[in-house]
């Protein structure tokens, strides 16, 4: 009996060798965590720098669908600044493209800590989140966009003549479409809050008028320019998206 409780306490010891970043319960340590999330965010570097290389090769056509909204003719100022501006939307292209990569990684990292049901759930919300992402960019540049582009220049006149630097052009675009893509996450993020039980429908509705207040000011803060209009047509989205929210919340989840 004394030889066989030796060979069992034997059995339990874990050698000093052995692999730290896997323990019987699947748990992993501090140094293991961090060797995956360096590799997962070069992975991810990566996949935006090979995006950008795409990008790159494609800048005129990309150039050409984003001059759209200004009539076709932009200009430049500086020898540089055409080069930089194709770098910086070759990069910004790299980075639309690489999305789903990106979002993929982020799930294979909290995968081990989350349960079977909650990887099943976030198994939905990673792609609808990148399809809510890229239906925010959408709305903006085909609908926002031209219509705050037209109300730009409705304020040219006799003496004065619109002329679109290539860089300040750009910073505006990515400045006025890339907000609406994390605007569109809105019901999305209600909806995991409700499911949650961390909100429920009488706590949306409570809120409603503070919502309609706060989505002005982050319009105002958002919006690369300070007028009413197009920190409206930022403000406006957001209080329906709510709104689908809080429908969802109330007749789907029954919450």
């Amino acid at each position: 009996m004394a030889d066989d409780t030796n060979k069992n306490d034997e059995a339990l010891i874990v050698p000093d060798d052995a692999p730290d970043e896997e323990i019987d319960d699947g748990s992993m340590s501090l140094v293991a965590h961090l060797t995956e999330l360096r590799s997962r965010l070069i992975k991810c570097l990566l996949s935006v720098a090979a995006g950008s290389v795409v990008g790159y090769y494609f800048i005129d056509d990309i150039m050409h669908y984003l001059t759209l909204p200004a009539g076709g003719k932009l200009y430049f100022m500086q020898p540089s600044e055409a080069f930089f501006t194709y770098l910086k939307v070759a990069v910004v292209a790299g980075f639309l493209i690489s999305l789903p990569v990106i979002f993929y990684h982020i799930w294979k990292f909290f995968l081990p800590a989350l349960t079977k049901t909650e990887r099943m759930v976030l198994g939905i919300i990673v792609p609808s989140s990148v399809i809510l992402f890229f239906c925010g960019l959408a709305f903006s540049f085909f609908i926002v966009l031209p219509a705050g582009i037209r109300f730009f220049m409705s304020f040219g006149g006799g003496e004065l003549e619109a002329l679109f630097s290539v860089e300040k052009y750009f910073d505006f675009v990515i400045m006025f479409v890339l907000p609406f893509g994390v605007v569109f996450e809105l019901p999305l993020i209600i909806t995991i809050l409700g499911k949650m039980g961390i909100i429920s429908s009488d706590f949306l509705k409570k809120y409603f008028r503070i919502v309609i207040f706060l989505s002005f000011v982050a319009g105002a803060i958002i919006t690369p320019t300070p007028d009413i209009f197009t920190q409206s047509m930022i403000a406006l989205p957001m209080i329906i998206l709510y709104g689908v929210g809080f429908l969802i919340v109330k007749y789907i989840l029954k919450k």
